[in-house]
């Protein structure tokens, strides 16, 4: 598939115009190129371990400075 036959399924199916679809850059993919990604996530993981988050909750110093743990 070739970049123009690309753009011009993509306009057709989305029914912009070639020239907004060709500017949006989509490109063809090689299939035996598994590691590719333009955009890594950089992010943390959007999940919320609740047991660890509880036991930083129920922190505690006592007297001496040291870490008291409260469950």
């Amino acid at each position: 598939m070739t970049q123009m036959q690309l753009d011009q399924l993509v306009a057709e199916a989305t029914g912009d115009d070639v020239r907004a679809i060709r500017q949006r850059g989509f490109s063809v993919a090689n299939p035996f190129e598994v590691a590719f990604d333009p955009e890594p996530d950089n992010l943390q993981p959007q999940m919320i371990d609740w047991d660890e988050l509880e036991l930083q909750r129920n922190l505690a110093f006592d007297s001496q400075g040291r870490v008291r743990h409260f469950v």
